[in-house]
């Protein structure tokens, strides 16, 4: 069988059921699923057009591969550490986005987490409607370990996890695991992998037999009426505070200590 090189494969397939169910993968396996620009560009554009799709009931997001989704790719990092100010921030505002649009998108939308779900992948089940575990998932709000800050998913941690629960983890950078992730709302249930199938199967299953028109409104006035959507300002300001983050000394050392697989500067006797 031939492959296809790298540069070719798509980093996010959609695929759209006779129901109107669109699935969504996160297709850098040899990455973890981690994302760079062209992960999030593609993210953002394929949300767009099945937002617009007037067929669409539903989304379910997966990974591909090993893992869910590892966060924010180490190599892009480093070179978007060295990113001028203008495409520094265009960098920064891909991920907020790609947050934003998955968190207010108009229909149900779920994730199906397996392996490892970092960072951003964190991100992406807080913004979600429904989140579903495998029982050996593992996850982590890793970015400070790297010298980063989780700013363009800091909003949605909250909402989802509660600011005590997303104090913890997001200031340590603690791995948890699946039990934990249900104790503080990061996913709604644990499945095992014999049953996760059908129990996705269930749960549309459950939203197709809501109206449509109904669903969009619940979601719109649920976000609306509670203050968790973000508008440009508030945009603009999480995705300025994470690419000065980034591109600072500290975000710098981060990188390279992780690349390097060494102890960064700022841990003691390092």
């Amino acid at each position: 069988m031939t492959m296809a090189p790298p540069e070719l494969v798509a980093p996010v397939l959609l695929a759209i059921d006779p129901r109107g169910v669109a699935t969504v993968t996160l297709n850098r396996p040899e990455r973890g699923n981690a994302y760079d620009e062209a992960l999030l560009a593609a993210l953002i554009d394929g949300l767009a057009s099945l937002a617009a799709r007037p067929d669409l009931r539903a989304v379910v997001i997966r990974g591909a591969g090993k893992h869910f989704q590892a966060g924010a790719d180490i190599d892009w990092l480093a070179r978007a550490s060295a990113y001028p100010p203008e495409q520094a921030f265009a960098a920064s505002m891909a991920t907020t986005r790609a947050m934003q649009m998955l968190n207010e998108f108009p229909h149900p939308t779920l994730a199906v987490v397996h392996g490892a779900c970092f960072g951003g992948g964190c991100g992406l089940v807080c913004c979600v409607d429904v989140a579903l575990a495998t029982e050996a998932a593992v996850f982590g709000l890793t970015e400070v370990r790297v010298g980063v800050a989780p700013s363009p998913i800091s909003t949605h941690m909250v909402h989802a996890m509660g600011l005590r629960h997303t104090r913890r983890y997001a200031l340590t950078g603690e791995r948890f695991d699946a039990a934990e992730a249900l104790r503080i709302g990061l996913v709604h249930e644990i499945v095992a992998d014999a049953a996760l199938e059908a129990r996705i199967e269930t749960i549309l299953d459950a939203i197709l037999l809501g109206a449509p028109g109904a669903i969009t409104a619940t979601k719109r006035s649920f976000l609306g009426a509670n203050g968790l959507t973000l508008d440009a300002r508030a945009m603009a300001l999480l995705a300025h505070e994470s690419w000065m983050q980034r591109n600072s000394a500290e975000g710098r050392e981060g990188t390279a200590a992780f690349r390097a697989r060494r102890k960064p500067a700022w841990y003691p006797g390092a």
